[in-house]
């Protein structure tokens, strides 16, 4: 029988100040918070979320390690447990979010999501990418439930460098992409079952946001400012893109992304989305679809700068035994390549990869 799911956060909020409101939201899920946060995002916001929590719960602060990995999970759940927390908060960018989500599922908790960077659509999702504690991708860890709660200041996100807003442009990119190859193929979704038509529907509204509204945002958020197209930017690679890839499925541009950790060097100095984009091309290429459509792609992510070429991943000269290595990680059971095709080899997604970097040369500013 047939079983179709989606999947979607309790409570959305966005807009510039929504900070200030962090306290009245968190206090209807738990009056004793354990925020994850580093020290980068701790010193944006941190000031401000305190006294937005003032009179109203307490908390205590952790810093988070860095890697969303078990170890690091096991950590913050002892200290969680040990400060009697309720709630569980993850501040700042997709593994602190991704460790805060597990750390919540180990103890039974819930968990709010309050992003400093619209760089990936993981504060909506019920899973967590899990790594070593090198880098290293390992699985992904799925959970019964949504975040209870996310919560994005749009003035955060647009103070945060202009590189991860245009991250989060390419990894929203990915949405529609790895959703379309999902239907074609009636794969599993991330949320467990078949794709709904809410869920093709964001996907695809969440790519035509940002061809519409990308390049526009991104030179708002090179000023600092905070723009109605920022806004939709935002929204589209925040929350249309996080429910469009649950529920949409993932395919092959994240799982060579995912291979790219096989690599060593400084490959692993590129965000996310950077290295989702690359991800994004190679699956047009896979995928056989029009030069046009690659072309449309190559065009928009030269002009918010993300890298279309082996060189600009740093890893131009890589060896071809190395770019299998890749094709293997990303065609592992645990990955999502096959959502586009089971019948792909190592090898091919090699050449596959090759072939992006000279297509992509040969793309004209026009």
């Amino acid at each position: 029988m047939a079983k179709w799911v989606f999947a979607s956060p309790s409570r959305y909020v966005q807009g510039a100040g929504m900070i200030a409101h962090l306290g009245e939201h968190l206090s209807a899920l738990g009056r004793n918070a354990f925020i994850l946060a580093d020290d980068t995002a701790w010193g944006i916001v941190g000031r401000d979320a305190e006294a937005a929590m003032q009179d109203k719960l307490t908390f205590r602060r952790e810093a988070f390690g860095g890697e969303a990995s078990n170890a690091e999970i096991r950590r913050m759940a002892g200290l969680a447990r040990e400060a009697g927390a309720e709630v569980i908060v993850g501040m700042g960018g997709g593994k602190a979010m991704d460790t805060a989500k597990a750390t919540a599922d180990d103890l039974g908790l819930p968990v709010a999501i309050v992003p400093t960077i619209a760089s990936t659509d993981a504060p909506c999702s019920a899973l967590s990418v899990i790594y070593s504690p090198d880098g290293v991708f390992e699985t992904y860890r799925f959970y019964s439930k949504n975040p209870d709660l996310v919560l994005v200041d749009t003035a955060v996100c647009a103070r945060a460098p202009v590189r991860l807003f245009a991250s989060g442009i390419a990894d929203g990119l990915a949405t529609n992409v790895e959703a379309k190859a999902t239907w074609r193929s009636r794969a599993r979704t991330m949320a467990g079952g078949a794709q709904t038509i809410a869920g093709g529907a964001i996907a695809q509204v969440c790519e035509d946001t940002l061809f519409a509204h990308g390049l526009s945002a991104y030179r708002a958020v090179e000023k600092g400012l905070v723009t109605p197209a920022v806004e939709a930017v935002v929204e589209a690679a925040t929350l249309l893109s996080g429910l469009g890839f649950e529920n949409g499925g993932l395919a092959a541009a994240h799982a060579i992304h995912n291979g790219f950790t096989a690599l060593e060097g400084d490959i692993h100095h590129l965000t996310h989305g950077e290295k989702v984009a690359y991800g994004i091309l190679v699956q047009l290429v896979l995928d056989q679809q029009p030069i046009a459509e690659f072309e449309r792609f190559v065009r928009l992510f030269r002009a918010i700068r993300m890298p279309v070429s082996l060189r600009e991943l740093h890893i131009e000269g890589v060896s071809r035994r190395d770019l299998v290595k890749v094709g293997e990680l990303a065609n592992s059971p645990n990955d999502t390549l096959q959502n586009l095709s089971p019948h792909f080899t190592d090898d091919a997604i090699a050449d596959a990869i090759l072939a992006t970097d000279l297509l992509a040369a040969g793309v004209s500013a026009a």
